[in-house]
């Protein structure tokens, strides 16, 4: 049984938070401010952490920051911000998604879903290379040569997605998909700022690009050598 914790102020939403994750089997923990919740993911190591970001004492950025610190377990960012900046501020700092309220408790466990599959059974199986890029599932390492690259949680799916489809193109919607489990509701600007995270990770060093944007289709995983100047291929910034 995963175990949830909630981190919410307002105790009705969190009571509904907490029956809602109930009723779906899991076993959940509940905490008021942020320094209660920096306590009990210390004592519980919960499963996943469904966080608001108004809440005392620490906010949930902060919180986050710090849980990044030393841990990746995903974590689900309330909000009732509706703003882009805001959205990507929360994805930055390191949460895992954003949920903006009022959501329907479908769609919450929907998501919730769709992160705890990821966080235990995504992607699997023995070590994958290409070029000089090699991701080890077991220990969840990633190097460029002998470069240890640190990535977060999403980045880490979003790049082991691309890992085992070399030299595919990959339609973004199709990505949005498979890697982060459901629609942006047309939104898909959160990929591009992924892809630019992995990007600068794995170009810090000098490298040569291996993600290709496609123009109106994706991306792709390509040796810069073997990508083909055409009205499809654009440079990315």
């Amino acid at each position: 049984m995963a175990t949830v914790l909630v981190v919410d102020d307002d105790s009705k939403t969190a009571d509904m938070l907490r029956r809602t994750l109930i009723y779906e089997g899991y076993r959940v923990l509940k905490a008021a401010n942020g320094v209660e919740a920096l306590s009990l993911i210390r004592d519980f190591r919960p499963d996943l952490i469904v966080l608001d970001w108004g809440i005392p004492m620490l906010d949930g950025i902060s919180v986050i920051e710090r849980i990044r610190r030393n841990d990746h377990m995903p974590v689900l960012m309330l909000t009732g911000r509706t703003a882009l900046e805001d959205k990507v501020k929360a994805l930055q700092s390191g949460a895992d998604d954003y949920l903006v309220k009022p959501f329907a408790p479908e769609e919450l466990i929907a998501r919730v879903h769709a992160l705890l599959r990821r966080s235990t059974a995504y992607f699997l199986g023995g070590t994958v290379e290409y070029a000089d890029l090699k991701l080890d599932p077991k220990a969840r390492e990633v190097r460029r040569g002998e470069r240890l690259i640190a990535l977060s949680p999403r980045e880490y799916d979003l790049l082991s997605y691309f890992l085992r489809q070399p030299c595919q193109v990959l339609k973004r919607e199709q990505i949005l998909q498979d890697v982060w489990g459901y629609d942006f509701g047309g939104d898909s600007s959160v990929l591009d700022v992924y892809v630019g995270y992995l990007r600068t990770k794995l170009e810090a060093g000098g490298e040569p690009r291996l993600i290709h944007t496609m123009r109106y289709v994706g991306y792709v995983l390509k040796e810069s050598k073997d990508v083909k100047e055409s009205k499809e291929s654009i440079p990315a910034p």
